[in-house]
């Protein structure tokens, strides 16, 4: 169990890593991706990246 804390620990680290690099590439901007203000705080819902991202990921996979 303790190596599953450490993937996910692990993968959000380098998800925070990679938000800014994929931000000036246009990721979190596309058609699908939610942006609303509320209670005070803005949200950001990247619904479309997320999928176009496992669409990669998912590729990406096959062909290793």
């Amino acid at each position: 169990m303790i190596r599953w804390f450490i993937v996910i620990f692990l993968a959000l680290i380098f998800i925070g890593w990679l938000t800014p690099a994929l931000r000036k590439l246009g990721f979190g901007k596309l058609l699908g991706d939610l942006h609303f203000a509320l209670f005070g705080r803005e949200w950001n819902l990247p619904l479309a990246t997320t999928v176009l991202l496992s669409l990669i990921a998912s590729v990406i996979s096959q062909l290793v």
